[in-house]
């Protein structure tokens, strides 16, 4: 990998991870537009997992405020809102812990093929509908306010949310855009829904960069693509993600996600619509 491919792919993790327009997804179409070779795919999952260590960065640098309030709560050691809301943080992990202990191989396999991406980034464009049009539409109130639970959110919308974060590790199908989705759906208000989405996902990521580099993943990726474009695309991915982060707070408040909806409804149907040619041509050019 050269160091200005380092750049523009830590750019395009950094720009997309808070937009609902799913980051991995993006990350495989610049790969391939790049034309970025790696031996294996978990090669490029280790400079994923190191990009996305940028975002989480990106996310404590904007959140630093609510999250020095959530552990000064914590250490208070009683049931207090701090308490509840790491906790329900905590019940959030345990679909996507499951899958990265148990699932991980599998989970490596799906990034082998632009076509995941055209068909998960459909499935990120029907859930961004669905819940601009059913959980926005006009409810004076949503279900979370009307039961008064703590925080915005139950324990059991949480467990859902975490679901969502789970299966959203398919390449193509946006994390924060499917998280935020669930949660409205399930009937968390909007600016709730924003920042539990965005705070969800600091330990999962952390974790998994931990368990990279005490596992040697990350020094075994730095020999193979480089520490330069390694250490260029963090640095890229973290400005570019404060920004972003910034950006999706504002939106996920105020402006409607069927936009979001319609630009990953058109990238998946040019991918697929790609793809098909490109068998048609396999199919149809003569053998010479």
């Amino acid at each position: 990998m050269e160091w200005f491919e380092g750049i523009i792919l830590g750019l395009v993790q950094g720009l997309t991870e808070f937009l609902p327009v799913s980051s991995s997804g993006h990350l495989m179409i610049a790969r391939e537009i790049l034309g970025v070779e790696v031996p294996d795919e978990e090669t490029f999952l280790s400079f994923e997992v190191i990009v996305h260590a940028a975002t989480v960065l990106a996310t404590i640098v904007v959140f630093r405020k609510q999250i020095w309030q959530l552990l000064q709560g914590l250490f208070k050691f009683k049931y207090n809102d701090e308490t509840d809301y790491i906790l329900k943080i905590c019940v959030s992990m345990i679909p996507v812990f499951i899958v990265g202990m148990f699932f991980k191989d599998a989970v490596t396999g799906l990034f082998g093929g632009l076509h995941v991406v055209g068909y998960a980034l459909l499935v990120t464009a029907l859930l961004l509908f669905l819940s601009d049009k059913l959980a926005a539409g006009g409810q004076k109130q949503c279900l979370a306010e009307r039961k008064g639970y703590r925080n915005g959110i139950s324990y059991l919308q949480a467990f859902v949310v975490g679901l969502a974060q789970a299966v959203a590790v398919v390449p193509g199908l946006s994390r924060s855009g499917t998280t935020i989705s669930v949660g409205l759906l399930s009937g968390v208000k909007r600016t709730d829904m924003a920042q539990f989405s965005f705070l969800m996902v600091l330990v999962p990521i952390l974790g998994e960069a931990f368990l990279d580099l005490v596992g040697g993943g990350f020094a075994e990726s730095a020999d193979i693509i480089g520490a330069l474009p390694l250490a260029l695309g963090f640095i890229s991915a973290f400005l570019s993600g404060l920004f972003a982060c910034e950006v999706m707070i504002a939106l996920v408040k105020k402006a409607s996600l069927k936009w979001f909806a319609l630009y990953c409804a058109i990238v998946g149907i040019i991918i697929l619509a790609i793809i098909l040619y490109v068998m048609y041509l396999a199919v149809t050019t003569p053998i010479s």
